[in-house]
């Protein structure tokens, strides 16, 4: 079943989880076959056929797929504890607005981890010490700093994929990060929702590497991703 029809079963009313359900089952029944053909010696995986925990692994589009998920786990993390524990002076409306985000990035996260399946990395530790979340200006630098990260990873890595359908998804999540980043960025500062500093020359969003992400992902994370396919090793 192809993931676009899928995606339209979604926007026909289906409930979140029923979706995060049916679209990733023909991607995790992917991923199961993938992990059956891996050898002793591959140094991404045990002896027992388990996938090694914190590297994205080999190159292709499951590696990309735990990149993104490794993503979507921090940023998870992070709105979970903000809605938990909301700044001091919140409004209604920011209130509503962060609880929204952390729902989508929720959701992200879920989806990646079904459609991994056998492929998924293990749950990340994040490590939000540098965070004060009481502080809206710390909750939100830091809000913004990982928006304009995923946005610029999703960016950097789309052309990696080589799967239509994966392709597909990537795109559809990367609208909603930027949205994201849009609402985050206005709140931090009116009028810098798609200013020069993250916009290029062109008017599209900037990129940013593998190994130029995982740095900066690294600093939140008690459990350290690595790419070693793409240059990067923690």
């Amino acid at each position: 079943m192809k993931t676009e029809s899928l995606l339209d079963k979604a926007d026909a009313n289906l409930g979140r989880r029923s979706f995060l359900r049916y679209a990733a089952a023909g991607m995790a029944g992917a991923g199961v076959l993938a992990a059956g053909a891996c050898t002793k010696g591959d140094p991404y995986y045990d002896n027992l056929g388990k996938r090694q925990p914190y590297d994205i692994g080999p190159v292709g589009d499951f590696a990309i797929l735990n990149y993104a998920y490794a993503l979507e786990q921090l940023e998870a993390a992070f709105y979970t504890q903000v809605v938990a524990n909301m700044y001091t002076g919140a409004s209604a409306d920011e209130i509503a607005m962060f609880k929204d985000i952390r729902d989508h990035e929720i959701a992200h996260r879920e989806f990646f981890k079904l459609a991994l399946g056998a492929n998924a990395m293990e749950s990340l530790t994040p490590d939000f010490g540098a965070v004060n979340f009481t502080s809206k200006a710390s909750v939100v630098a830091t809000a913004q700093a990982f928006e304009d990260l995923g946005v610029s990873a999703y960016n950097g890595a789309g052309y990696l994929i080589k799967s239509a359908d994966y392709l597909l998804i990537a795109g559809k999540i990367v609208s909603v990060e930027a949205r994201h980043a849009a609402y985050i960025r206005n709140l931090a500062n009116p009028g810098s929702f798609a200013d020069g500093t993250i916009l290029d020359g062109f008017g599209m969003d900037k990129t940013n590497t593998i190994a130029g992400v995982l740095k900066i992902a690294n600093g939140f994370l008690k459990t350290k991703i690595s790419a070693r396919e793409y240059g990067y090793t923690a």
